[in-house]
């Protein structure tokens, strides 16, 4: 395999194509200047020296050895030894929905709760991974730096409510735009962020956080949360949460927009309801980044190859100064093919 160390210099190719054409209008104007003077039978006899092969020879040659010796700076390197390399582990970055919304008990006890047991038995299956938590509404914050201490993060769990974060909303794109500047730089990590909410995004902006997070790197997974006929959000006194008319709102899951977002973000949509299907599809999708797709055949160590592309440019240097713009003194008289 090849690269180029510093392939910036190959922007210098461009040189090429500029000295060609000032080379060509140099030479329609000398011809054309002597035109002027003679015609091209009288111009034999007063140069009859002169080549008109030689020169176009001589400027062919320049230019490959300008072309070699920009490639010379731009150093060439060719891989020599090729390696395997296998992930170790994976980075997750959970972003969890606490809005009101997620009070609601459509799914049993309430759609908070049955996502913090889906996030405790996630972590009970890692094992050389790192899980971070950012928790969002109208604005989203880190509240789980991330770390492989998974009983820590178990305890931080426990105290997620929606009194956290006092503005209100569902801004999904923020929240992955601050999941994406949580991940560490280690290399050879998987790396994903699972966004669990009931997709009532109030905010906008999601789409294309989850198109910036896959461009580097990073899976979107999205979790819905809820079920099709929605659920009444109580209001922690017994009732449940009123619109300004006195109406009761009912919470309905926007599942168009999860499956748009995971899309986007290059991961899968699961739904989350009363059932253990979430967790189980949620464990094969990560196992996937832990175990399966993880081999990268990489080449591991490179040699410098400019030295042959440095010999050839002098070898033609030599030849270029050899070469005589006139005829050769010594065949000039020889012709292989007579009239």
């Amino acid at each position: 395999m090849m690269r180029f160390a510093d392939s910036i210099y190959l922007y210098l190719l461009i040189l090429i194509p500029v000295f060609v054409g000032i080379w060509v209008f140099y030479i329609r104007r000398k011809r054309t200047l002597l035109k002027r003077l003679a015609d091209s039978n009288l111009q034999d006899g007063l140069m009859p020296e002169r080549s008109k092969v030689r020169p176009v020879v001589k400027f062919i040659l320049s230019l490959t050895i300008l072309a070699l010796l920009i490639i010379v700076l731009a150093r060439p390197q060719a891989g020599t030894k090729l390696s395997n390399e296998k992930r170790n582990g994976i980075e997750a970055m959970v972003a969890l929905d606490i809005s009101n919304s997620m009070l609601a008990e459509d799914v049993a006890p309430s759609r908070l709760d049955k996502s913090k047991m889906l996030i405790e038995n996630m972590i009970d299956g890692f094992k050389n991974d790192k899980v971070g938590l950012v928790v969002f509404a109208g604005s989203s914050f880190v509240q789980l730096p991330i770390t492989t201490d998974f009983v820590s993060a178990k305890m931080f769990l426990q105290s997620l409510s929606p009194s956290l974060i006092a503005t209100q909303g569902t801004d999904i794109g923020g929240a992955i735009n601050t999941c994406l500047g949580s991940f560490t730089k280690k290399e050879n990590v998987g790396r994903a962020i699972i966004v669990i909410t009931d997709g009532e995004d109030h905010e906008g902006g999601a789409l294309e956080a989850a198109k910036k997070a896959k461009k580097s790197g990073v899976n979107v997974f999205v979790l819905g949360i809820g079920l099709p006929k929605g659920g009444l959000i109580p209001d922690g006194h017994g009732g449940y949460m009123k619109d300004n008319h006195d109406n009761e709102v009912m919470s309905v899951l926007n599942e168009d927009m999860c499956k748009q977002i995971a899309q986007a973000g290059g991961g899968a949509y699961i739904h989350v309801d009363n059932t253990n299907n979430a967790q189980q599809t949620l464990n094969s999708e990560l196992a996937k980044l832990q175990q399966g797709e993880l081999f990268n055949a990489v080449y591991s160590e490179y040699d410098e190859q400019f030295q042959t592309f440095a010999l050839l440019a002098l070898v033609l240097i030599i030849i270029e100064v050899l070469i005589l713009e006139v005829k050769n003194p010594i065949f000039k008289n020889i012709k292989l093919f007579k009239k």
